[in-house]
C-alpha cells in the first residue's frame, strides 16, 4: 500500500480518492505520472501518494433545522 498523505486522516478516504480518480483515468483522464503498464487504480494510488491530485471535503451537510426551514420558506413562496 502507498504512503497515505498527513492531509488524508483514513485508508478509507484515501481508497475513495483513489477509486475516484481511477475512474476517471478510465473515462479519458490523462494520468499526472508515468507509470507505464500499471493499472489506473495503482496509478491512482502513487499520484495521491505524491500530493499530485488536489480534493476537499466539500461542503458541509445541512443541518435538519436548516433543511426544514428553506423547504418551508419555499412551500410558501410557490
Amino acid at each position: 500500500m502507498e504512503r497515505i498523505p498527513d492531509k488524508i486522516d483514513s485508508k478509507f478516504r484515501f481508497v475513495l480518492l483513489a477509486a475516484e480518480r481511477a475512474e476517471q483515468m478510465l473515462r479519458g483522464a490523462r494520468p499526472k505520472i508515468d507509470m507505464g503498464d500499471l493499472k489506473p487504480t495503482r496509478i491512482a494510488m502513487k499520484e495521491i501518494s505524491n500530493d499530485l491530485v488536489e480534493w476537499d471535503y466539500g461542503p458541509a451537510p445541512m443541518i435538519e433545522e436548516e433543511f426544514d426551514v428553506e423547504e418551508e420558506e419555499e412551500l410558501e413562496s410557490e
